[in-house]
């Protein structure tokens, strides 16, 4: 039993005041002349006696009176917890896509909000994470408001950040956490720091069976049409004549059905006539888990280039690499060479040049502080200092001496973001390719692609504070080097080209950050916007002098097609879609989870939780038993007689 105001209970000391006047009370006889004392005596015996019971009977009623009506003042109640201590919850609620989805309820986000706005406590106070917002120290009322807006949402917040956000709000010894989600993806280790006082609620969809759109890609069959490979997914049973079809915006362009075997993926393939812009929708007419994934969007902007400029000898590899379909690549000598062309370049290539004069260097300088990737492949009569002046005012390093030991090119960095997913296997034996003459150096930030068999680099990157410089140690003429007819110098050089500018691709993940290079000049005050249909935002973008790099995470939030804009131009069309891992049903089973309160059911972990932090009020029952004890003493006021 606890008490709102224990310090009444200090007048119970007031007690001792009945009880001495009680004790020491004097009663004063009157004399009475009577003929025969004798006569008397045994009555005056029973009388005395009588009479201190009743005074012992009333003493009694009224200090149960008084000590009812004491603690009947310092309100006594039965509860688990104190009464002038405000009961906090924090209320972790899952509103990723994947609770979009059919329970035995309803929507299980739906149903989750509803249950948690039915058992609400208006005495109590709440702090409720979702996966895109955090709302702390809300009333019952102000909760309530909130659980009716909350939408599914494709930003996901990483398990770890909800439970040490719970934890810091678990300080409080009175604190109750309940977790509510379906736990997709979720390992068992990933809950080993729950809070004390938690609760785990898994909801859980009726659907066990689910088809989504894994990925897409486009394939050039060499005729006026592309090959569109759709690669679609199932999770359950076999599902057969599934309808799919094909649009570029609103307009349908083809359809099919599909059939696939029971947990296993398909590829689906339209065929479509090139254009200059595509805007693919992806659409499958199924029933199912999830509805978000049954619809895909992709671009296609094929009048995207990418700008290279070759300055010294001929190279016809390179011209063969950066190939008039995705690049716009322009060969010059040195004599020749446009110097108000290079800040329009993505890409510049300094190819076997004895000498670098200072009006390049000072070219190629501005360029690369602007954002221009620049590539160098040196002479064999390259001057040391001239090349050193370069890389000297690029901050790179400097070579150090030329060697004419024959080398092999034994070793590729695989795990290089440049050639990562480039190979289908590691290949250890192959036919290496040598050099004659090659030149050492020493660079800063640099790391190897490709390197020689004594561990040293033979191409390059080295990271500079906006752009990359690639530094290939050998010239590539056929007297001197084997390096051209190797099958490694298409990846290598083609991904340089490709890095210089981010194109866009295809489609973008959300929640993801994704890097988008727009080949556009801006001025000192103007921006670009990305758009849709029902959305407007100010992407993060950075301006060199030859592109706009735009980065996007936080926005946008919804799939569907967005716009670039300068103002109200169209610069480029782009295509968002959810990640992948939102289709999964793969959803932890709690019944592993130790030492840890595990529901089904969000409303009755809520009536558990109030039920045992009611609070039971017994001040009435003192009241009532004070009266009681008042009617006793009239009782025996009146009716006992000594």
């Amino acid at each position: 039993m606890q008490f709102k105001h224990p310090e009444v209970l200090y007048f119970l000391a007031f007690l001792l005041i009945p009880i001495l006047v009680h004790l020491f009370q004097l009663q004063r006889f009157v004399k009475v002349p009577f003929t025969n004392v004798a006569f008397l005596q045994k009555l005056v015996l029973q009388t005395r006696k009588s009479s201190r019971i009743k005074k012992w009977l009333i003493l009694a009623t009224r200090l149960l009176l008084l000590t009812a009506l004491i603690f009947a003042f310092a309100q006594p109640y039965l509860s688990n917890q104190k009464v002038n201590k405000q009961q906090h919850f924090f209320i972790f609620l899952d509103n990723s896509l994947s609770t979009n989805a059919i329970g035995e309820k309803g929507n299980l986000l739906q149903v989750a909000s509803q249950e948690i706005i039915e058992n609400l406590s208006n005495k109590a106070n709440y702090s409720l994470a979702t996966q895109d917002n955090f709302y702390n120290n809300k009333t019952a009322s102000e909760l309530k408001s909130i659980l009716l807006r909350i939408p599914n949402t494709a930003k996901n917040t990483s398990l770890k950040d909800v439970l040490l956000k719970a934890s810091n709000e678990g300080n409080n010894a009175t604190t109750k956490s309940i977790f509510i989600s379906d736990f997709q993806n979720i390992k068992k280790e990933d809950l080993n720091n729950v809070p004390t006082n938690s609760t785990l609620v898994k909801v859980t969809p009726e659907e066990k069976s689910n088809l989504s759109i894994d990925s897409v890609f486009v394939s050039d069959n060499g005729s006026s049409n592309l090959n569109v490979h759709i690669i679609v997914k199932n999770q359950g049973v076999v599902k057969k004549e599934v309808p799919i079809a094909i649009y570029n915006a609103k307009k349908l362009i083809n359809k099919q059905t599909f059939s696939v075997e029971e947990n296993k993926t398909t590829q689906v393939t339209f065929s479509i006539v090139k254009t200059p812009v595509f805007l693919g929708k992806i659409d499958i007419n199924f029933k199912d888990t999830y509805g978000f994934d049954n619809s895909f969007y992709f671009t296609m902007n094929t009048n995207e280039k990418i700008n290279v400029l070759s300055i010294g000898e001929p190279a016809d590899f390179l011209s063969r690499i950066y190939t008039k379909e995705e690049f716009n690549f322009t060969a010059s000598s040195l004599q020749n060479v446009n110097y108000n062309q290079i800040p329009k370049q993505h890409l510049v290539v300094l190819n076997e040049l004895e000498d670098i004069p200072q009006t390049l260097i000072n070219s190629i300088e501005s360029f690369v502080n602007d954002g221009g990737n620049i590539a160098i492949i040196p002479s064999k009569n390259s001057t040391i200092s001239s090349y050193n002046n370069l890389l000297n005012k690029l901050n790179a390093g400097k070579l150090l001496s030329q060697k004419n030991d024959s080398l092999k090119i034994t070793d590729i960095n695989y795990n290089h973001p440049l050639l990562k997913n480039v190979f289908e296997k590691r290949v250890r034996n192959f036919q290496y390719p040598f050099v004659k003459t090659s030149f050492s150096s020493a660079f800063q930030n640099a790391s190897n692609l490709v390197s020689f068999e004594n561990k040293q680099g033979f191409i390059k990157q080295v990271n500079l504070p906006k752009a990359s410089l690639y530094w290939v140690a050998a010239p590539l003429q056929k007297e001197n080097s084997n390096f051209i007819n190797s099958p490694l110098i298409v990846p290598v050089f083609y991904n340089i080209g490709k890095q210089s500018l981010q194109l866009s691709e295809l489609y973008y993940t959300i929640d993801k950050q994704n890097t988008i290079d727009i080949d556009k000049h801006l001025g000192k005050d103007e921006i670009l916007t990305i758009n849709s249909t029902n959305s407007s935002f100010i992407p993060l973008q950075q301006t060199f002098q030859n592109k706009v790099q735009i980065t996007t995470k936080e926005q946008p939030l919804v799939a569907g097609f967005y716009q670039i804009q300068q103002k109200n131009n169209l610069i480029k069309n782009c295509a968002f879609n959810y990640a992948k891992n939102e289709s999964s049903l793969n959803f932890l089973t709690l019944s592993d989870i130790d030492n840890t309160k595990i529901s089904t059911s969000v409303k009755n972990t809520l009536e558990n939780i109030n039920n045992e932090n009611k609070i039971q009020w017994l001040w009435k029952w003192f009241l009532t038993l004070a009266i009681v004890s008042l009617l006793v003493e009239i009782l025996i006021l009146k009716f006992f007689k000594p």
